[in-house]
């Protein structure tokens, strides 16, 4: 429900090429279904409905020419900057990952001021917001009441399974599996942007950490 996968259009798969063997590698792991959510931000990737969509088109048509008969839906990352501030006061229609479920995200290095506020307009417009990996905003680590704050105020939280093998560092780790023991994660999703990724992925599964991950969640 979170991949980087639309090729040529943020910094995940650069090429048709790669988008192929990201997926074919997932399909391996086990993966059935793929939604794309590629970035959108202003100030770096400028994409918007237009831009997905036919990045969509284009790997869906390779896809099929591959094969490739697995589902695979169109929704987007939205970073919350002052565009999708501009989004929202003028009820663009936004991606969803599933039924109305949009994912979005927020700056690495400080919180916006108003996200509260922007959570509850999405909710006003009928949207449900999923915070895509809480576990990796650094500023959170050592202030957990804001987390949970912002999953109280009614934002879903999506974890990356990678956290929880350290590959974001000790401290995303921790705060995934404190999330985990405390019920805050509501979904999980690999976030893949490339193959190291991928690889990640393998090494995971070849590990008994896969298992522990997936039993926090097998209720």
């Amino acid at each position: 429900m979170h991949s980087h996968i639309i090729p040529g259009i943020d910094d995940g798969s650069p090429d048709v090429e790669t988008s192929l063997l990201l997926i074919k590698g997932m399909i391996e792991l086990g993966y059935e279904t793929f939604t794309a959510t590629p970035h959108v931000m202003e100030d770096m990737w400028g994409n918007n409905t237009g831009t997905i969509t036919s990045g969509f088109r284009v790997l869906r048509t390779a896809m099929d020419l591959a094969g490739l008969n697995n589902e695979v839906r169109m929704a987007a990352e939205y970073l919350v900057d002052p565009n999708f501030e501009t989004m929202l006061e003028n009820k663009e229609q936004l991606l969803h990952i599933q039924d109305n479920w949009v994912l979005i995200e927020i700056q690495f290095m400080q919180p916006p001021n108003n996200l509260l506020d922007l959570v509850a307009e999405m909710q006003h417009q009928g949207y449900q917001p999923v915070l895509a990996h809480p576990e990796r905003y650094r500023y959170y680590h050592k202030k957990p009441d804001q987390l949970k704050e912002i999953k109280d105020a009614g934002c879903l939280f999506q974890a990356n399974i990678l956290a929880y093998s350290g590959y974001y560092g000790l401290g995303a780790q921790q705060c995934a599996e404190w999330m985990a023991e405390k019920g805050m994660v509501d979904l999980l999703g690999t976030d893949i942007h490339h193959m190291r990724h991928l690889e990640a992925l393998r090494q995971l599964k070849q590990t008994s950490a896969l298992v522990k991950v997936m039993n926090r969640f097998s209720h």
